[in-house]
């Protein structure tokens, strides 16, 4: 994965979260309930690294302002 900037979290409530899983549906389940607590970026790309074990992603997430489901 690209390495995280300052950019990326120059205000407060913003976070980078990379996510590790054992496989594909896993990640993706996370990142649907991350999106429901936060406003993040949305459902990401899920990737492979040649002989490493599981998947990843990663997702951007401001934690002060609610999701699609929040109040």
């Amino acid at each position: 994965m690209k390495p995280i900037n300052e950019q990326h979290i120059a205000e407060s409530g913003l976070v980078v979260l990379d996510i590790t899983g054992g496989d594909e549906d896993t990640v993706r389940a996370v990142m649907t309930v991350l999106e429901e607590l936060w406003a993040t970026s949305g459902i990401g790309p899920v990737r492979r690294d040649p002989g490493e074990p599981g998947v990843r992603a990663r997702i951007y997430a401001d934690v002060l302002r609610p999701g699609r489901d929040g109040p």
